[in-house]
């Protein structure tokens, strides 16, 4: 492994912290408060090449590898959580699903667009009462003829309004049944297909929560991804990858904590002297540091091993689990560094605090994460 930026890398970099200080940064306080969903900044990021980060050229994507993939995510997050998130849902999910499971006619009618930025991604599996529980799933698919009629709500889903297009887990079987659900494309537009309230959260206010509503939504047969009851395991799979894109985001969640609470420290003087200096503070700003890179460690080997087609099961998840518990720490150091500066929405760490919570719970709550790590622990002996 290679623990250098490669070129491209760098480039990426560069490129987002400049779009960021133009078109990002600038707007983020009034985003989160009044929780505006910029749906232009992803037409801009597909232009840029950000919204198929992994998408072969072919299909219209960049054709990157996931390091370059995990630097797009942490730099926008360093930035702005939110559209971070956005991004990754999109990338991860909605695309993520189309290109791993999708044939090749329906790679070269949806990818393209989506790759693109033409087209906004969802990706539809949790519902009200089945959280970690995905498999009780209550969504139904009911076949008729070359059809098949969808009825159900799947709620927390991100781009649930604006997206173009959803990726759907249905139970064509019997409820609790792994091999008894289906996954689906569904375009925005399609008769049966809404949205519900959006919901009003604690952080990653900017980017868009909803439900999605399918009422006798006729979906053609050709829109089924992959094998019919297959769809279950296929979303097992697409989370193993999009795990890794949650470190990610919880790595440029620390990572921009750290460097408000490191730039504060250098520069808030007491009893004379920065409080950089004072052993209470330099210590925080230690751990801080450590953890981070530890977080960044545990990310790019699952990486390495995706990129290199291995299995990512107990990788991804003890790198979701690690960097989301210490986005969530560096982040509440942060705020105690900055003190009561810290509490005020003049300083970004509060918002950092707020956002970083999200990533102990989205895809998989850290209670999953372990009982994931645990499972693929125990079964190698």
């Amino acid at each position: 492994m290679n623990f250098s930026y490669n070129e491209n890398q760098k480039l990426i970099s560069e490129m987002i912290q400049q779009f960021g200080k133009n078109y990002i940064t600038p707007n983020v306080r009034k985003w989160d408060d009044n929780q505006y969903f910029p749906l232009d900044v992803f037409k801009q990021l597909g232009e840029l090449g950000l919204m198929g980060v992994l998408v072969p050229a072919k299909f219209g994507g960049s054709g990157f590898s996931y390091n370059e993939y995990i630097t797009s995510i942490e730099q926008l997050a360093i930035l702005d959580p939110s559209i971070a998130l956005s991004m990754a849902a999109h990338n991860s999910l909605c695309t993520g699903h189309i290109l791993q499971f999708g044939n090749e006619d329906q790679k070269k009618k949806w990818l393209p667009k989506l790759a693109k930025g033409e087209y906004l991604g969802a990706w539809g599996l949790t519902e009200h009462n089945t959280g970690s529980d995905a498999a009780g799933m209550s969504t139904t698919a009911i076949k008729d003829g070359n059809f098949w009629i969808l009825n159900g709500t799947k709620n927390f889903i991100t781009h649930a309004i604006s997206g173009d297009i959803v990726v759907v887990i249905a139970r064509n079987g019997s409820k609790g049944d792994s091999r008894g659900m289906t996954a689906f494309v569904v375009e925005s537009g399609t008769k049966g297909l809404s949205s519900g309230k959006k919901e009003d959260k604690l952080g990653m206010r900017a980017s868009e929560t909803a439900e999605l509503i399918f009422d006798n939504c006729r979906i053609p047969k050709e829109n089924v991804l992959g094998n019919i009851g297959d769809g279950f395991i296929q979303a097992m799979k697409v989370l193993d990858g999009g795990r890794i894109s949650i470190a990610a985001l919880s790595l440029g969640i620390a990572k921009g904590a750290y460097q408000a609470a490191l730039k504060y420290s250098k520069e808030r003087k007491q009893f004379g002297k920065s409080i950089s200096n004072f052993q209470a503070v330099s210590f925080k700003l230690a751990d801080m540091a450590t953890e981070i890179e530890a977080a960044e460690l545990l990310t790019y080997k699952a990486a390495f091993k995706k990129n290199n087609k291995q299995k990512v099961t107990l990788n991804g998840a003890m790198a979701k689990y690690f960097s989301s518990e210490i986005a969530v720490k560096v982040s509440n150091d942060a705020v105690q560094v900055l003190g009561g500066y810290g509490f005020t929405k003049d300083f970004p760490v509060e918002r950092f605090y707020r956002d970083s919570k999200l990533c102990t719970i989205g895809e998989g709550t850290s209670e999953i994460q372990k009982l994931v790590i645990a499972k693929q622990i125990i079964s190698q002996f």
